[in-house]
């Protein structure tokens, strides 16, 4: 492989770990938004009816709860269910909504920062990875 063809492709993997990085910064920012001026509601989950002719079926259920201005939402779950803490039919779950768009929620003590902060690190280690590989291309 010539020194070129390790500087394209260190190029190609410094564009992949840059914009995963920017995934986890950007999910990251708007968690954070959200719980810094959204409102608190208390949601109920329900089974998705789309998820029973899914093979196999998807775990996420249905959120419904209603805003400060009455308006009845129902979305999907923006995270799974686990073994540790599952979304039964039924359960009522906190959650902050973002009043100029009611669909963008934060489901407490749910977040998925880990995910995002895991995202920011593995973009930063492909970006530092392909400049390294462009510097041992040029010596």
């Amino acid at each position: 492989m010539s020194a070129a063809d390790t500087v394209v492709m260190a190029g190609f993997a410094a564009c992949g770990g840059c914009v995963t990085a920017l995934a986890g910064l950007t999910g990251l920012r708007q968690t954070r938004r959200i719980e810094r001026t959204g409102i608190r509601a208390w949601a109920l989950v329900k089974p998705n009816p789309e998820a029973r002719g899914e093979d196999p079926p998807s775990p996420r259920p249905l959120l419904q709860f209603s805003t400060e201005a009455g308006q009845v939402v129902e979305i999907g779950s923006p995270v799974p269910p686990t073994r540790r803490r599952p979304l039964r039919d039924g359960d009522t779950l906190l959650i902050t909504y973002d009043p100029a768009d009611p669909g963008s929620i934060v489901v407490h003590k749910r977040e998925r920062r880990l995910l995002d902060y895991g995202s920011i690190a593995a973009g930063t280690l492909v970006l530092l990875l392909a400049l390294v590989l462009v510097r041992l291309a040029a010596l």
